[in-house]
């Protein structure tokens, strides 16, 4: 399987509180969600928005438990108009002593111009669909943003994701094909990518060689269908719970084959979990204790 010390495992926060949809979880306070990660059996989490935003009380709180950062979300404007895109960069640059000061080395990025995923409308039907002019203004501001990544010691991990401009293996494909290896990472997404109708094996097939971060996160193929058929909104998918963890027997995804091929072609990284669940109907610990196992029977790890 993987090469040893090659492939750490990590948590996201969202099960634990949602910050796409708040009320789920709301005032989980940050020392019990890595508290609970640690307990759980994981070495990292990503940032969410209820972490201390104090480097150093940040940084203390996740040494004690032997958490490290996985990663950090920064939300993108390239495609805005109305000097959006020298703001984004700036925000950016505003962030990199704090990723620095506790020890972040990769960022997941999202092109947000249109994003429907934080509205109440139908997510699928609502995605923006980028002209050519706001293409064009999110690759070149993607290839900046790397290269500033990459003088202080960061990189960018592109996160495609549902209700955004970059929902499809389609969309992938192309960012892929028009930014540059080593300036532009992609994170994989398993459940993102099917809501979108993609295939997570294609695109790992595909886009290995540029692939930084995978998110392991399971799917509920009927609230997927009630999806397409209801029109929900990425909220309302949310709350009828389209998501869980791996290992989840009502999930829909075989993750054995994916993590098979990652370490046959020596993929080296952070395997993220994530589940986005209501806290009230799946409990968290419990939820990541068996996504834990279910990684260590299929990994070693």
């Amino acid at each position: 399987m993987f090469a040893a010390g090659t492939v750490r495992i990590a948590a996201v926060p969202n099960a634990w509180i949602n910050d796409d949809l708040p009320e789920l979880g709301a005032g989980t306070s940050f020392e019990q969600i890595i508290s609970e990660m640690a307990l759980a059996g994981y070495e990292g989490t990503e940032l969410g928005s209820t972490y201390p935003t104090d480097a150093a009380t940040l940084k203390a709180a996740l040494d004690v438990r032997g958490l490290s950062p996985s990663g950090g979300w920064v939300s993108t404007w390239f495609a805005s108009k109305g000097g959006a895109y020298e703001k984004t960069l700036q925000g950016f640059r505003d962030q990199i002593p704090f990723f620095n000061a506790i020890g972040l080395q990769d960022v997941y990025v999202a092109e947000v111009t249109g994003a429907v995923h934080q509205q109440p409308v139908p997510a699928l039907a609502n995605r923006p669909v980028f002209d050519d002019e706001q293409w064009d203004a999110m690759v070149r501001g993607l290839g900046e943003m790397g290269r500033i990544a990459s003088d202080h010691g960061l990189r960018i991990n592109y996160h495609h994701h549902t209700g955004t401009g970059v929902q499809s293996s389609e969309d992938i494909d192309r960012l892929m094909a028009d930014t540059v290896a080593g300036e532009t990472w992609l994170l994989l997404d398993t459940a993102h990518l099917l809501v979108g109708g993609g295939d997570p094996m294609a695109v790992l097939t595909a886009h290995e060689g540029r692939i930084g971060h995978v998110h392991l996160k399971n799917l509920r193929q009927p609230v997927l269908d009630r999806m397409h058929q209801e029109s929900l909104s990425f909220w309302d998918a949310l709350r009828q719970g389209i998501f869980t963890v791996p290992g989840d027997a009502e999930g829909c995804i075989d993750f054995a084959p994916l993590l098979h091929k990652l370490a046959d072609d020596g993929w080296a990284g952070w395997l993220v979990v994530e589940a986005e669940q209501d806290p009230a109907k799946a409990h968290p610990l419990e939820a990541f204790r068996t996504a834990r196992r279910h990684i260590a029977d299929l990994t070693g790890l």
